[in-house]
């Protein structure tokens, strides 16, 4: 039987079969890769959709603090609703890192729904 691909796994990497880069093939490493890949890009930088990803890049020389990690929250629910719409975000947490005071963790607890499936995940990235 053919091995099933879905798409390229995020963040790339090269593949240990030989393929030029690793590729996803389960659903869930599917919807995880893309939610990474669209947090993980700026606005303004994939060419032919500049509204792809979020602009969490301003909030680096900000306050590590309740106003910035509620800005943080917004930006992320707001790019996730309109780039995953069967991604429903069950929580977002924005916190201060324990091993360094300057970095804010960003926590994301979700839901995938479609017609096929229902599973649940979290990602956590630093800020």
């Amino acid at each position: 039987m053919a091995e099933r691909f879905i798409n390229i796994k995020f963040p790339f990497s090269d593949d240990p079969k030989g393929k030029f880069v690793e590729m996803t093939q389960t659903n869930e490493e599917a919807i995880k890769s893309d939610l990474l890949h669209l947090l993980l890009t700026t606005r303004r930088e994939r060419l032919y959709l500049p509204s792809f990803g979020t602009n969490l890049r301003q909030y680096l020389f900000e306050q590590n603090e309740g106003k910035v990690h509620e800005g943080i929250k917004q930006e992320l629910q707001q790019a996730i609703n309109k780039f995953i719409p069967n991604l429903q975000i069950n929580e977002i947490t924005v916190t201060k890192s324990e091993s360094n005071e300057h970095t804010a963790i960003a926590r994301l607890d979700y839901t995938v729904t479609t017609l096929a499936f229902i599973s649940s995940d979290f990602v956590e990235i630093e800020i």
